[in-house]
């Protein structure tokens, strides 16, 4: 019998029409995982909405070179903490 085995690679969960996280292994970062994963959110779920902490540049720059633009910004997370969160929306067609 064939054993059929599969490695996960990264994940993202979406709450209505938002993106609430997105995560890649870091052995796979840089390799499309991500902007796919965005693209079925996006296209297949209808979730062009997401949240990033201001201060992770990395994951800023990544969204906005896909096609988001920030749409707004609160001073406290979630939780009420001083880490300021850019609220960004998908804007264009994915390149």
């Amino acid at each position: 019998m064939a054993r059929c085995s599969a490695t996960v690679k990264g994940f993202a969960g979406v709450a209505e029409d938002k993106m609430e996280m997105l995560f890649i292994h870091p052995d796979s970062i840089g390799k499309g995982i991500g902007r796919a994963l965005t693209e079925f959110c996006i296209h297949t779920l209808n979730a062009d909405k997401v949240d990033v902490n201001e201060q992770n540049e990395k994951t800023v720059s990544f969204y906005k070179k896909i096609g988001y633009c920030q749409t707004g910004r609160q001073e406290l997370d979630g939780m009420g903490r001083p880490f300021p969160l850019l609220q960004m929306q998908y804007k264009r067609g994915l390149s």
